[in-house]
């Protein structure tokens, strides 16, 4: 792999920080504090071809590869992970489309999507099945034409507000080839939304449960072949880990840049609290750990862009590593802020909570470690 970015990942990426600073960063905790979704602004990010990073330029995406999406999306989470997070669930969920979708469904939905005048949210979690995603139990029965589905969605980024939703349904029995992928779109009769959640971080996008009751879906809206499904789910995951990798990345960074910039103004017993080697030492440890875990998410999206056979645990490896790093900087950052950090006028509590979901959503650490352990001893 070479380590180096070229001139055009390395325009890309300035094109994202620049981005970044002008639109997101400061507006961030407003979002944050008063639970606003900021649609304006991701509209912004389409303007820059950001709502189809990895779609091809043949129907209308910017056509990047893994690395450059993982720069773009790392450089908006400095701002604000929960955004940069949402706008990588949409880019998951339109990429499955082309690339799993016919050419009708592409006609349809990706136009539209592409620009981000309609939003996509990716639909696998229910109620009772969770880490174990093959016992998924919305049933999709055929009548005809159509689908009638019957079931509920939980945890749905988007949920509500987007207007596509990416949704893995049950059409037979077997627990892994019974399991099919439908577009459905939010005002299809039957289709309804609950509650937004009331959650610990990610307040810049909402969060609800998707509900069928007799919803009526045209077969025509089936990606891929019935059975496919759970295939689809999990080749979405490995692009959708790395997304998750990358917004810890920048998360983590940025709250590195904050507890650098304190301790340096910050004083303590006639000195500043950055001279002491206590602080030192966790600086050392929080620049490490962001190290390890950027370079080996940017091996890993190298990996997945060229479709190499480990692309899957590595994947793994770097969700796991970046996510659980991202968090520990991040309450590290926190730490060395003192009671200040607690505070909402500081930005490290925002993002110890954004951050904290990146270890559970996309696969938990523990389900990581399973993928990760599997491979190894195959």
């Amino acid at each position: 792999m070479d380590h180096h970015l070229s001139d055009d990942q390395s325009a890309i990426k300035n094109l994202a920080e620049k981005f970044t600073a002008e639109k997101i960063t400061q507006q961030a905790s407003a979002w944050d504090e008063q639970h606003i979704f900021p649609r304006e602004t991701i509209s912004e990010a389409a303007d820059l071809g950001f709502g189809a990073i990895y779609i091809s330029e043949a129907n209308g995406g910017i056509g990047l590869g893994r690395i450059e999406a993982a720069l773009i999306i790392e450089a908006m989470a400095y701002g604000c992970p929960s955004t940069a997070a949402f706008i990588s669930i949409h880019n998951m969920a339109t990429w499955i489309i082309e690339n799993f979708g016919s050419s009708h469904i592409h006609k349809r939905f990706l136009p539209k999507l592409i620009s981000m005048e309609h939003l996509a949210s990716y639909c696998l979690t229910e109620p009772d099945s969770g880490s174990d995603a093959a016992a998924l139990r919305t049933r999709a029965e055929r009548d005809g034409d159509h689908y009638v589905l019957n079931g509920t969605k939980s945890f749905i980024s988007g949920a509500g507000e987007n207007e596509i939703y990416v949704c893995m349904v049950r059409t037979g029995e077997d627990r892994h080839a019974g399991v099919s992928c439908l577009v459905i779109e939010k005002d299809t009769p039957g289709v309804t939304f609950g509650a937004k959640e009331r959650k610990m971080g990610w307040h810049s996008q909402p969060t609800a449960m998707v509900n069928f009751s007799d919803a009526r879906v045209p077969v025509e809206n089936l990606v891929g072949k019935e059975g496919d499904g759970f295939k689809i789910a999990m080749a979405g995951l490995d692009g959708g880990r790395l997304n998750i990798a990358a917004c810890s990345l920048g998360g983590a960074q940025r709250c590195l840049d904050e507890a650098i910039s304190y301790t340096k103004q910050r004083r303590q017993f006639g000195k500043t609290i950055a001279d002491f080697q206590n602080t030192q030492f966790v600086i050392a440890d929080m620049v490490t750990q962001l190290s390890a875990a950027r370079a080996l998410t940017y091996i890993a999206a190298q990996k997945v862009t060229e479709g190499a056979l480990d692309k899957t645990p590595f994947s793994a490896m770097a969700k796991l590593l970046a996510t659980e790093s991202g968090s520990r900087i991040a309450n590290d950052a926190l730490q060395l802020h003192g009671g200040y950090g607690y505070l909402m006028d500081y930005p490290v509590e925002r993002f110890v909570r954004d951050l904290r979901v990146h270890q559970i959503l996309e696969g938990t650490s523990e389900i990581m470690r399973m993928v990760i352990g599997r491979s190894a001893l195959r």
